[in-house]
């Protein structure tokens, strides 16, 4: 054996004879599937929200206290950082939502055959942009 390495990838099977080992996919080759994806992605908004419900209650909270805090609250959330903050804590609100009505029928026993469960992550995906376009665009326009 040349090295450490060729020594690591030799194993013994049931049987006692030797046998090579395969190598774990490096990350150029393997492929997330979309699940798998999208249960990073839930987690991820959840703590998203959490986030983002800390800067809507800080709003909410400035608005109780004085007009001056208020202004400020109101000049951040207006600001280009306050607007891409609110907008991806849309798209962290959209996206659990639907990942969690997946979830339910989940729960109930639906949606668990192969083909099922990468139609309803594409549902879920397609959802949350078209969602989340609609809620801003009528935001928008009533603003």
């Amino acid at each position: 054996m040349r090295d450490v390495r060729d020594a690591l990838m030799v194993a013994r099977n049931t049987d006692g004879k030797l046998v090579r080992r395969p190598l774990s996919p490096h990350l150029q080759v393997y492929r997330w599937p979309l699940s798998m994806a999208l249960s990073i992605l839930h987690r991820a908004s959840g703590v998203a929200l959490a986030v983002g419900t800390l800067l809507m209650t800080w709003w909410l909270a400035a608005a109780a206290v004085s007009d001056e805090a208020f202004a400020t609250a109101q000049w951040f959330m207006g600001s280009a950082i306050g607007l891409l903050c609110l907008f991806g804590w849309t798209v962290a609100l959209v996206f659990h939502f639907f990942s969690g009505i997946r979830h339910l029928a989940w729960d109930l026993g639906y949606g668990f055959e192969a083909p099922h469960y990468d139609t309803s992550g594409w549902a879920v995906v397609i959802a949350t942009g078209v969602a989340t376009l609609l809620i801003w665009i009528v935001g928008l326009v009533v603003w």
